[in-house]
């Protein structure tokens, strides 16, 4: 794989200053001021034509005047300028730029015109850009700072991304007075270009960056900002925060799931399933960035609390509780270590306290204990200032204490006078601390949510297990009839179909127009039953009393169906009435009345949404959500947020619910959120289950045409597994194998697969001696991401109904998504067979389904049956500049 294309940005080889100047104050003045304080070695070209030399350096009337190779161009000029000093820099080999200067997309229809001007110039030249609007980028390391800022940031391993150049200026003071160092600063602004995802690409693998901040606004491109972001969370955590917590993004008047789930829901669930961890606030977006730039990580959430005095572990305590966190449960071996060197009146149990009159030795043994307790993840150490209390000397108990642990500690001492030499302390030691018990409590959070999120992180899933009998056809017949019609909600008796197709269980419905129809209609499905209103026009039928429940006679199906017609066209005299449906009455003792739905998210696509059902879930609120595609995994931490999770359980005379009933309901939303894109909104509510099943009473189904996209699953910001891809294949002896995308649970056959390898295969595909996968690898190949890479895998079939898998091919994008990187292994004993060509051949028509366009990859001189195999798939291939003994081999797509 090549340098990341985002390399011209962070590490230049040369800088030209558009609009340098020397006017004080003046933004071209800034920031070569900046470039010239920060100690950048490379040559920096300020171009200005009104000049001859700018702050000490010559200066150019323009790029081309230059005459030596510009990797970066800052540009500071007014908007209207732009574009001209733009196609000049694309004419003349520069390939990346920063736009600092406003007046773009948000300054009215004029500014929307320069910018898509830009972005028509970046595409035309593969001109790479930072901004408009923006505060710039910084690598500290490289002695770049590229900005209009007065802050200095210093070399260290924090990556701050932001939309908000402000946001980045506050940052940046604080992270001064607290010596935390950055190993990259972006500030992104209108992003018409370089946005959230080429960013986290890039910081992923970034051997300077171990953690990573964002500051979101707004999201253009959630396809790319998952992808992005799951590849960086995977290596390093992300902490987050966005600006409009309660914006109504999402909001739908069509259905209850639209009415309950807002866009900071769903952006909580992107964040949840990418591994990545929120804050709230600025604050403690600060929190976040201390405790991260300690480098400190975790493996669960339990917590030690130490404290000199009963309140603050009180405060602590609470904090923790309601961010819930675990209250570590000490083992009797520390409370025996702990009452041989603590007074009798310690508090014998977590929180710690060890008395107002704690001298430093004290605070140094609780430590210890702490530290040792395997039933302890993490601690955090409280100090008063008391009478007796010496505030520097535990303080530096405590860093000596901590040197070599793993686990984190944490400090808050309270107070400022008395206490302000042992925070310089703290914060010459690196060691995270904070002023109230609150904030360090919330600091745990952070690395107690990113280990959590980091398991949903790993939840890849796969296809359904069980699709026989779904009717994906059929579903997508019956949307397309709605739509031909004009209608864009689907009739209760279509959405049920709907449903049916994709084998959730529904309460059998008939449609009846007249009150005779209606007659027959009851008759049919047997007394007693529920009669509903029929209407194109009607979201929630209880507004206009259009529901009649337990209807157990011919007298009362003729009454209600007049009253329930007539109550619906005086109170909506502007609704289409249709008739009603008639529905047999759902019999469950034991039932609770619960809701699945999907809305559409403005940028997040289909979001699933779970909890209470009843005419009263607007008021109780109780849901979680989910991006699918989802698994069990995922759909039993959804139920567990949820407030009726524990009514789903056995309580009093009520048996539990079939929980295995309620996951495949929810499997198989997931599943038709992911194969109908046509799909906009989803109610199923109530469903109502018992410890027999369940049922889809009533269900509402809104619709839309799609875009015409090539990728099937364009409307979703997660890539599902593409079981389309699934293919059988036979050999020429007869042999059947199955070709399909590799899955999480494929780590045990893939290990199986490297391991009995010869030696010298497993060399020609590592290119180094390889016995095994380690986890990490494992991981790596099993847990893929289907929107930037794939593999193909060939197995067979075993007797004990196990697989065995005998090859594999696959493919990872390259930084600038045009291209590509494959690799591919047979086993020694099915080599010969035609396996590899069919498999290349698959594996490259994915490619050049994705829109990729060239294919490359490594070979080892004396890998000779490889190098025929790519020979005969039409592969060009080139000695290696670099190795004489790997050939490099490439194939337009």
């Amino acid at each position: 794989m090549g340098p990341h294309y985002l390399n011209r940005i962070f590490t230049p080889q040369s800088i030209a200053v558009i609009g340098a100047s020397e006017r004080e104050n003046a933004l071209g003045q800034i920031v070569l001021a900046n470039l010239l304080d920060a100690g950048f070695k490379a040559p920096i070209y300020p171009v200005n034509p009104k000049h001859k030399t700018i702050q000490g350096l010559s200066a150019f009337p323009d790029i081309e005047t230059i005459g030596k190779p510009v990797e970066l161009a800052v540009i500071t000029t007014p908007a209207k300028t732009i574009p001209a000093l733009l196609r000049h820099c694309g004419e003349n080999g520069v390939r990346a730029a920063v736009i600092l200067s406003a007046g773009f997309g948000e300054s009215g229809p004029g500014g929307k015109r320069l910018q898509e001007e830009v972005v028509e110039l970046s595409r035309e030249f593969d001109l790479r850009i930072i901004g408009p609007n923006c505060l710039g980028v910084m690598r500290p390391s490289r002695g770049i700072n590229a900005t209009f800022s007065k802050n200095r940031a210093t070399p260290g391993k924090l990556a701050l991304v932001s939309q908000s150049g402000a946001i980045c200026t506050a940052i940046l003071d604080w992270a001064e007075s607290e010596q935390i160092g950055f190993s990259a600063v972006a500030s992104l602004g209108d992003a018409c270009d370089v946005d959230f995802g080429d960013v986290l690409d890039y910081l992923a693998l970034d051997r300077e960056t171990r953690s990573i901040l964002l500051y979101v606004e707004g999201i253009q491109n959630a396809r790319r900002f998952m992808s992005g972001l799951r590849a960086a969370a995977r290596m390093k955590p992300v902490i987050v925060i966005k600006a409009g917590r309660h914006a109504e993004g999402s909001k739908a008047a069509m259905s209850h799931t639209g009415a309950l789930v807002g866009a900071d829901d769903v952006f909580d669930a992107a964040l949840e399933r990418a591994g990545a961890v929120r804050a709230t606030t600025i604050q403690q977006l600060f929190s976040a960035a201390r405790i991260l730039s300690s480098g400190y990580r975790v493996s669960g959430n339990r917590l030690a609390i130490i404290t000199n005095a009963g309140g603050p572990g009180v405060m602590a305590t609470d904090r923790a509780v309601e961010l819930d966190l675990a209250i570590a449960h000490l083992s009797e071996q520390s409370l025996d270590a702990l009452d041989g060197v603590l007074p009798e009146h310690w508090s014998h149990g977590n929180p710690i306290d060890i008395l107002g009159d704690a001298e430093p030795a004290r605070y140094e043994k609780a430590i210890e204990v702490c530290l040792a307790d395997e039933g302890v993840d993490a601690t955090i150490v409280l100090l008063t200032p008391q009478a007796m209390t010496d505030p520097l000397g535990a303080a530096q108990v405590v860093t000596q204490a901590t040197a070599s642990a793993e686990k984190p500690v944490i400090a808050c001492w309270m107070g400022k006078g008395q206490v302000a030499t042992a925070r310089e302390h703290f914060t010459r030691e690196h060691l995270p601390q904070f002023t109230t018990p609150e904030a360090g409590v919330e600091a745990f959070s952070y690395l107690a949510a990113h280990q959590r999120n980091q398991r949903l992180l790993l939840q890849v899933p796969g296809p359904l297990t069980d699709r026989n009998g779904t009717d994906i056809k059929s579903a997508r017949l019956i949307i397309e009839g709605a739509l031909s019609d004009g209608r864009k909600v689907l009739s209760t008796m279509e959405s049920k179909a709907v449903l049916n197709a994709f084998r959730i269980p529904v309460t059998q419905t008939a449609r009846a127009t007249t009150a005779g129809e209606a007659l027959v209609a009851a008759g049919t499905v047997g007394y007693p039953v529920a009669m509903k209103i029929d209407s194109p026009d009607i979201s929630h039928k209880s507004d206009v009393q259009g529901v009649r429940l337990n209807i157990s006679s011919a007298e009362s199906v003729r009454s209600a169906f007049q009253s329930m017609v007539e109550t619906a066209q005086r109170i909506r005299p502007d609704a289409r009435i249709t008739g009603v449906t008639i529905e047999s009455m759902h019999k469950s003792t034991h039932g609770r009345e619960l809701m699945v739905g999907v809305i559409r998210d403005p940028a997040f696509g289909p979001v699933i949404s779970f909890g209470s059902g009843g005419t009263s879930v607007e008021i109780l609120k109780d849901r979680a959500v989910a991006l699918p595609p989802l698994n069990e995994v995922i759909i039993e931490g959804m139920i567990a947020r949820t407030r009726v999770a524990a009514m789903l359980k056995q309580f009093r005379n009520m048996p539990a619910v079939d929980k295995e009933a309620l996951e495949r309901v929810l499997l198989r939303v997931s599943e038709m959120v992911c194969e109908l894109p046509e799909i906009q909104e989803l109610d199923i509510n109530p469903l109502i289950a018992d410890e027999n099943g369940l049922a889809a009473v009533d269900a509402r189904i809104s619709v839309d045409y799609p875009p015409s996209m090539p990728d099937r699953y364009a409307h979703m910001a997660i890539h599902p597994y593409p079981a389309h891809l699934v293919k059988q294949w036979q050999l020429a002896d007869g042999t059947n194998l199955t070709i399909r995308p590799i899955r999480p649970e494929d780590a045990e056959i893939e290990q199986q697969f490297v391991r009995h390898l010869s030696a010298e295969s497993r060399y020609f595909r590592f290119m180094q001696a390889v016995h095994e996968l380690t986890p990490h690898m494992l991981v790596r190949f099993t847990q893929i991401d289907y929107d930037r890479e794939m593999a193909l895998i060939a197995v067979r079939e075993q007797p004990d109904g196990g697989e065995l898998q005998v090859a594999v091919a696959r493919y990872t994008a390259n930084p600038d998504q045009l291209s590509c990187e494959f690799a591919i292994t047979v086993a020694d004993d099915w080599t010969q067979k035609g396996i590899g060509s069919y498999l290349m051949n698959e594996l490259m028509d994915v490619a050049r389904s994705r829109g990729l366009r060239t294919i490359e990859g490594e070979v080892l001189v004396q890998n000779t049956n490889m190098l025929a195999l790519i020979r005969r798939l039409g592969f060009k291939i080139q000695n290696s500049p670099e190795d004489e003994g790997i050939k490099k081999v490439f194939k337009r797509l």
